[in-house]
């Protein structure tokens, strides 16, 4: 064997498979961007920065994300496919280095009512684990503690051949699971008011049912009628059986009109069709009902732990499976370093290691039985981080979205460790961000800009941090922007009183609210803020309260429809040209017949990718040509909803188009930032920012003496910070209060009075540790806001 490569003193050549280290992006077009063209640095921690508008997220999201997701759905065959979500290819021209992408947004956790922490992430599996090992009595394997699995058992014959002849065998099987049989693994019951769900004056026919769907014209008459209910005699005059046949009927087959049917019940049709899921998911008319018909309960057999008794009953040091979920994760992470067992010892220490990722990131105040439906959008993102730092995967692509939201700075710098910590495994880490402490550990920026729509849609930077600060560019001037403290706070006109608040973590608190001027709620992720706010402030009478839920609306949906804004507009159109304001509608009679007012048709390819194509009647306008012949100012509709809020705000407000009740909606949207927007913009494509901003404007048209703002600043640049403290002193001005849940410091600084929250997360929070204004809790340096607002007012 030759020993030439060992002594050749020239080191080898790089190979060929090490050279892709770049993901490249040639000429993007997605939504706003104008031809972008990127190089992205792999297995290193690149941040997306820009107003919000700008293109981030049509590059990040839109376009890199988008087309790393088809490309490995392609790789499936055409079956799976059909069940996959349809991805159309991005409009980029060239995409190269891409590799796997996933993406870890805000969105949600699934409304799943059986999902909880423990379950999305591994710590709930390992858990059963270590109680199946170790747990006194033994009951089983680890399925014996999922409230997921129940208990079954059964017999029946199995067919064998033996010596050459066909043989019966009887076989008994059972599984043991640990759901609790009463509730289901729920953890709650369901009780139903009787008199909710009729009307017992009227008749079937006459609309007795008050249950939504439930109407008699369509398949349920028929199936009422099929099972021998009189349609026409009033419900109270119904015999004992006929109304337990109405009510709680088994399941039956019948015939109706030659069709074989099954009836039952209206009362089990209710909890199979609206009780099995959860409530928030439901329709909007579908939840009002379920929630004045309907009482939800602790199981009384479970104590609401989802658990069966013979779970319950096995322990550990005294300490049950249900205990252990409901600890909060920072005492369970310690109770499990306690455990002293060689025989699981590897198992253990990955379970301490994700439930100390938990803590890591801010969420130590959780428990593994917390719902994760009703975890915020940030919390969920955070729960979703702990579940890809447990992973073994490498070189993949993990996207962000602002990962910040919902994080005081005490703990922005331990999500940024954690992000670190996923780079340096070997992975491309894309975030897209507004925080300047969190832009601050990239090791590669692409600031998108100069403005936002139309006006945005490059890349104005590509760099280091270091030379983002020196680049000019809008981030950049921005970036070390550090608010000061008001030299004079507002004086308050009266208090509004908050007495024994003990909603969740809450510890019996007592605090006056001032009314008059801007308060700030503050504290750590989980000092019980939102608690505090929406548990005894929000509901009241006069409160406005605008809070993170998304904006429910379709692809059909727009500026002008969810903020009123098309109402006057159309009634303007309908008064100059003399005809019915529903012309103007494209989700009424005004609509292009050829694509229903959508502008586009999409075409379903089943296996293959669906196709949105403009629609060639309208050209994309969504309204008939007879509609388009009528004119104001000038201009037809869909020209109208083609402008900008800042054109659109010039156009009514003088001249033939004049219309004071749209002009005074668009000032509003101005007022918020969003004077790029055009007004037919789909709700769909618009950033998280851009619709909280848009519910801001929506709501602040509202009478009402109290707004409640829930971290207003998320999804905003540095630069659009300014215009809401504007916005915010010019509410507090014309005499309304304005009571704000935030972790921005410029906020902070700019408030009259602050409320902070602590001193801890969970039970460590749940008190007030400050009232005062902003420049006493700088001077006092007593909370750990105090200390992050001073270092960053630089007193």
């Amino acid at each position: 064997m030759s020993t030439a490569t060992r002594t050749d003193p020239q080191a080898p050549a790089p190979h060929a498979a090490d050279s892709h280290d770049l993901i490249r992006v040639l000429g993007a077009r997605e939504n706003n961007l104008k031809d972008v063209s990127v190089e992205i640095p792999k297995r290193r921690l690149t941040v997306f920065t820009g107003v919000s508008g700008s293109g981030k997220s049509s590059l990040v999201f839109g376009t890199i994300a988008a087309e790393s997701q088809r490309m490995l759905n392609e790789t499936h065959s055409a079956f799976v496919q059909g069940f996959l979500p349809t991805l159309a290819r991005p409009d980029v021209d060239l995409l190269e280095g891409l590799t796997t992408a996933i993406i870890v947004d805000q969105e949600r956790m699934g409304a799943n009512p059986r999902s909880t922490v423990g379950t999305a992430t591994d710590a709930n599996a390992m858990l059963r684990i270590v109680f199946s090992r170790l747990g006194q009595p033994h009951v089983g394997s680890s399925q014996a503690f999922s409230f997921n699995v129940a208990s079954i058992s059964g017999a029946g014959a199995v067919t064998l051949e033996r010596a050459g002849r066909t043989v019966k065998e009887r076989r008994e099987f059972s599984v043991t699971g640990g759901m609790c049989p009463r509730c289901e693994g729920m953890g709650r019951v369901s009780d139903i008011d009787l008199s909710a769900l009729y009307d017992g004056s009227r008749s079937l026919r006459e609309g007795a049912l008050t249950v939504p769907g439930y109407s008699v014209e369509g398949w349920y008459g028929r199936l009422f009628h099929g099972v021998g209910l009189d349609l026409d005699k009033p419900v109270r005059d119904y015999s004992g059986e006929e109304l337990h046949t109405l009510l709680h009927g088994e399941p039956t087959k019948i015939e109706v009109e030659g069709v074989n049917l099954t009836y039952e019940g209206v009362v089990p049709r209710i909890r199979k069709s609206m009780l099995s899921k959860d409530v928030d998911a439901l329709q909007p008319h579908v939840r009002a009902f379920v929630q004045r018909a309907v009482a939800f309960t602790a199981c009384p057999e479970c104590d609401g732990t989802r658990l069966s008794e013979a779970a319950r009953s096995s322990k550990i040091a005294g300490t049950s499976i249900a205990d252990a979920c409901a600890m909060q994760i920072s005492d369970l992470a310690a109770w499990v370093r306690g455990l002293d067992e060689p025989s699981v010892a590897p198992l253990l220490a990955s379970l301490g290691e994700i439930l100390d990722s938990f803590v890591e990131i801010g969420l130590g105040y959780l428990s593994l039985d917390r719902p994760s439906g009703t975890l915020s959008g940030g919390e969920a993102q955070r729960t979703k981080m702990v579940r890809h730092l447990g992973s073994s995967l490498t070189d993949v692509t993990y996207v962000f979205d602002e990962p910040t939201t919902g994080l005081h700075p005490h703990d922005v710098a331990r999500t940024n460790d954690l992000l670190l910590r996923l780079r340096d495994k070997g992975n491309t880490v894309l975030v897209v961000e507004h925080e300047p402490e969190a832009i601050a550990v990239a090791d590669h920026v692409v600031d998108l800009g100069p403005g936002a729509g139309t006006a945005g849609g490059e890349v104005v930077f590509e760099g280091t941090v270091a030379g983002l600060r020196t680049s000019g560019t809008l981030t950049g001037r921005h970036l070390d922007d550090r608010a000061r403290l008001k030299p004079r706070a507002r004086t308050p006109s009266g208090a509004l009183e908050v007495r024994g608040a003990s909603t969740h973590n809450l510890r019996d608190v007592d605090v006056d609210v001032p009314l008059g001027v801007l308060v700030v709620v503050t504290g750590v992720a989980g000092s019980g803020k939102s608690s505090l706010v929406h548990g005894s402030v929000s509901g009241r009478d006069g409160v406005v309260t605008v809070d993170q839920g998304a904006i429910r609306g379709s692809r059909r949906s727009n500026p002008a429809t969810c903020t009123g804004l098309l109402d006057p507009i159309r009634k303007a159109f309908a008064k100059a040209n003399g005809v019915k304001p529903a012309l103007f509608s494209a989700n009424s009679e005004g609509a292009c017949p050829t694509c229903d007012g959508a502008g586009v048709i999409y075409t379903d390819l089943a296996m293959t990718a669906g196709v949105v194509t403009t629609c060639e009647v309208c050209e994309g306008k969504r309204f008939a040509a007879s509609v388009l012949e009528h004119r104001l100012g000038g201009r037809d509709i869909s020209e109208v909803l083609a402008m900008s809020v800042t054109e659109a705000e010039e156009f009514f407000r003088a001249g033939e188009a004049r219309t004071p009740a749209a002009h005074a909606v668009l000032e509003r949207l101005a007022d918020v930032g969003l004077g790029y927007l055009t007004l037919g913009q789909p709700l769909t494509t618009l950033s998280g920012g851009e619709r909280q901003r848009l519910k801001l404007a929506t709501h602040t048209g509202q009478e009402g003496g109290v707004y409640v703002l829930d971290e207003p600043t998320t999804g905003l640049h540095l630069a659009d910070v300014e215009q809401l403290l504007g916005l915010l002193d010019r509410l507090v001005d014309s005499g309304t209060s304005a009571v704000v849940i935030e972790h921005s410091q410029a906020v902070m600084a700019h408030a009259d009075w602050i409320i902070d929250l602590g001193p801890g997360a969970g039970h460590d929070g749940g008190r007030v540790v400050f009232e005062g204004t902003p420049a006493d809790l700088v001077a006092a340096r007593s909370t750990l806001t105090g200390e992050h607002l001073a270092a960053y007012v630089g007193a």
